[in-house]
């Protein structure tokens, strides 16, 4: 019988053989095997690992003590398999290493980015008072209150107006100088669109970005039924929607549970809250006090914030009170520094900024969103109501 193997003559012991074997990328691996007679019997690992020489017989079989000897093909096979992973390993290592740094560099970046999103030294905001040329820059932990120039047909043109973003751009509705207007602030200027509002807004009235920033509701104002009646602006038409059960001149909308509320009435001075869903108009728990002017501000836990106003139940008076609207139950879950009324506020990473009618105030909360502290960060340069807010950055319009 012929063997498929090249037959090699047994040596002395301590024999030593070379196995090649072709690596992936064509080079030759060499691999010594030092080759021992035990027992007088003697096998060869053949270099295509499939064949066995034994010296022992006449006719080249393969005996049982042979088969029992099978480790050594198993151990090159394993060992070849091995060297094919490595190989591609460190090819796509070598590949890759030119990228290595700046993927690292990558991640860690992010991660920083994760961590000081929405410090207040990172935030700024254009605040846009009664006077446009008046506007100013402002940062979130009240280190800087830089001028910044705006452009508008009129100097009192955001006077009294409602303010509320649709698809991120700052838009702006109704006010004194026209009380049907909507503009839009484009490039440092507010353009007016050519779509206006149903209802005459002059005053009073207030916006609130819905369906997560798509359109926003614009409802309420000074005199009659407009103080009840509502729209919505999608971002170039206006539809009427439901009218509310109350009257709520100055009450001002937020999200409660994901829904538009308003609370209180200036010149009614009830202390009605309602919020609006797909059918209408629905009754929530009254406010303890008789109140109006003050600013309405959502949680991430879909609880409503009402913070500062006025107590028309003793006469006038500005309030200092943050209440939370929460599980169908009003608690006061702490106080401002300065008592104060007509502010405009905006809640930006665990911060509220609370823009009064004196002063600028920032409201910090836990993770958990529980109230943790109240700082001073600034006062307004002239007595404004309800200043247009615009989150920017800090070189913006300057």
């Amino acid at each position: 019988m012929k063997n498929s193997c090249e037959e090699r003559r047994a040596g002395p012991s301590n024999e030593f053989y070379q196995m090649n074997i072709l690596s992936e990328s064509n080079e030759l691996l060499n691999i010594e095997k030092q080759e021992n007679v035990v027992n007088q019997y003697q096998i060869h690992c053949c270099a295509n690992l499939q064949c066995w020489k034994a010296n022992n017989n006449s006719n080249n079989t393969v005996t049982n003590e042979d088969k029992g000897r099978t480790s050594c093909l198993d151990k090159l096979k394993g060992i070849h398999v091995m060297f094919k992973i490595i190989a591609v390993l460190v090819g796509i290592i070598i590949t890759l290493s030119p990228f290595i740094p700046k993927i690292v560099a990558g991640i860690e970046t992010t991660e920083t980015t994760m961590e000081i999103e929405g410090l207040p030294s990172d935030v700024f905001f254009l605040v846009i008072p009664f006077y446009v040329d008046k506007s100013y820059l402002q940062s979130g932990d009240g280190s800087s209150q830089i001028s910044a120039t705006i452009n508008a047909p009129d100097n009192d043109y955001a006077r009294s107006s409602a303010h509320a973003l649709v698809n991120g751009k700052l838009h702006i509705f109704g006010g004194d100088s026209d009380s049907k207007k909507i503009a839009r602030l484009e490039d440092c200027t507010l353009n007016e669109l050519t779509v206006r509002l149903n209802e005459e807004r002059s005053d009073g009235h207030a916006a609130l970005s819905i369906e997560n920033g798509k359109k926003a509701l614009i409802c309420f104002g000074s005199s009659g039924e407009i103080r009840r009646t509502c729209e919505i602006f999608d971002g170039s038409t206006t539809v009427s929607t439901f009218s509310a059960d109350w009257t709520h001149y100055y009450g001002r909308l937020g999200l409660y549970k994901n829904q538009p509320a308003s609370v209180g009435c200036y010149d009614y001075s009830h202390q009605k809250a309602e919020t609006l869903s797909a059918t209408g108009w629905t009754s929530l728990p009254d406010h303890p006090k008789r109140i109006s002017r003050h600013s309405l501000v959502a949680l991430e836990n879909q609880s409503l914030l009402l913070i500062g106003g006025w107590d028309f139940g003793i006469g006038y008076v500005r309030q200092s009170g943050i209440w939370q609207l929460k599980d169908e139950n009003w608690n006061k879950i702490g106080q401002l520094l300065q008592a104060d009324y007509a502010g405009s506020a905006i809640y930006i990473g665990r911060s509220i900024y609370y823009f009064g009618y004196y002063s600028i105030q920032r409201l910090d909360f836990t993770e958990t969103e529980e109230l943790q502290n109240v700082a001073q960060i600034g006062n307004q340069q002239g007595n404004y109501k309800y200043p247009v807010l615009f989150q920017t950055g800090s070189n913006y319009c300057i």
